[in-house]
């Protein structure tokens, strides 16, 4: 079945409010394996919302509609719909005996109430357990129709409850959505799919569908199964496939950010990190922080944005920072001293040091996005990698941080994998 969500409401338009029903209604139709493959917003204007039901009717076997129910005259989305489908409106006595308990005493608020008792001819009302407006369910000539009211706090359990009932009986079995995440860094979204693209291409069911995030991507695998072990079987064949291809990027199969996968490996092998960050500026730590439990795997760090601070918090040496010779505050020499300093300071396992120019400027002749990521551990290597990132300063800061976090969890998965 393929459905589409038509939100009513021209404060929706006009920007007043955010449309968080449509998220929550495409998640609980996902999930009774219905496809959502069109969301409208129209305004509390009769003429367009009858085109946006044509409209809708003409690529969608269900039209789930949000708001419109309530008792003003601009709340129109049950009277177009019954004119629309040539019926007339009647009242639901039982939600009109709610809003006279509800309001009595107070006539003329019941009289303008009234409204949201009324319902299509023919359709199956829908009770509203936390307001006053009825909700309808109805199929006619084919297409299925949901009516439910805009305020969160009464769409939401009139969806989960009888909308989803009427719902399931008119779907008859079953078959819901399962969906997988993998989650990747290390590369971007292009380079990743360009790995993957011959399993994508011939790739129908489980679908594969990638997402690019601020410095890492997302594949989501979805399947329709008749049960979550035949769902798993398969979505588990494809995510196997994937990491055949793509190992070596792959951080989590579940929907994690890599700061938690980091902390959680350094957590799991009772380790600690350290941090020494200059153009970054301490974006590193915040993501670390971020993360509950982080104090055991995360000893701290130094912000250290001038050559100055690196001389003094650090002890870089000035000769690698400064002088006609000096490789400057932006090179792999420098990235390496910071780390190495930062074990030494901090006590900690690992260090992490990050030193680049995030822009909009050059900085010491060298161009924005040139950064350079070392990572350090107590009595084994030191590694530096040198990266040429694209776009604002705001994203080349995550982007570094992103990857330095990448560079750590290498070094992590090799060794909660060998020991």
């Amino acid at each position: 079945m393929k459905a589409e969500i038509i939100a009513v409401g021209t404060e929706l338009l006009l920007g007043q409010i955010v449309n968080t029903n449509a998220q929550y209604l495409s998640q609980g139709l996902a999930a009774l394996g219905i496809d959502v493959y069109f969301q409208t917003v129209v305004g509390d204007n009769a003429g367009r919302i009858r085109q946006a039901i044509e409209t809708a009717r003409g690529r969608a076997d269900l039209l789930l509609f949000t708001g419109g129910l309530g008792p003003t005259q601009d709340d129109l989305t049950k009277d177009v719909l019954a004119d629309y489908l040539g019926r007339k409106l009647i009242v639901h006595e039982p939600s009109l005996k709610k809003i006279e308990e509800r309001l009595a005493g107070k006539l003329m608020l019941i009289e303008s109430n009234r409204r949201q008792a009324l319902m299509i001819e023919g359709s199956e009302p829908l009770p509203n357990e936390t307001g006053l407006a009825v909700g309808n369910a109805l199929t006619a000539d084919g297409t299925h129709y949901v009516l439910l009211p805009g305020p969160p706090g009464e769409m939401k359990p009139m969806f989960d409850g009888p909308a989803t009932a009427w719902l399931l009986r008119q779907l008859g079995e079953s078959r819901p959505l399962y969906s997988m995440t993998l989650r990747f860094a290390g590369i971007g979204e292009s380079a990743l799919e360009d790995l993957l693209i011959d399993l994508i291409k011939r790739q129908t069911d489980p679908t594969i569908a990638p997402y690019a995030k601020e410095g890492e991507v997302a594949i989501r695998l979805s399947t329709k199964a008749a049960s979550e072990a035949e769902a798993a079987a398969r979505l588990g064949e494809t995510a196997a496939a994937i990491e055949r291809l793509a190992g070596r990027y792959l951080y989590a199969r579940e929907d994690v950010p890599l700061e938690q996968t980091v902390v959680d490996l350094l957590r799991a092998s009772g380790k600690t990190a350290a941090a020494a960050e200059s153009c970054t500026g301490g974006l590193l730590a915040e993501l670390l922080t971020s993360v509950p439990g982080s104090s055991e795997a995360f000893a701290g760090g130094f912000v250290v944005y001038t050559n100055a601070m690196k001389r003094n918090l650090l002890g870089v040496p000035a000769d690698l920072l400064e002088g006609p010779d000096a490789p400057g505050a932006v090179s792999a020499q420098t990235a390496e001293a910071m780390a190495a300093r930062t074990l030494e300071r901090a006590g900690s396992d690992y260090a992490i040091a990050i030193t680049g120019v995030a822009g909009p400027a050059p900085s010491e002749g060298k161009p924005p996005g040139l950064v350079y990521v070392a990572v350090a551990e107590r009595g084994g290597r030191t590694e530096v990698h040198e990266l040429k990132l694209s776009g604002g300063r705001a994203g080349i800061r995550l982007r570094a941080a992103k990857h330095a976090l990448y560079r750590l969890w290498e070094r992590l998965d090799g060794i909660v994998k060998n020991s």
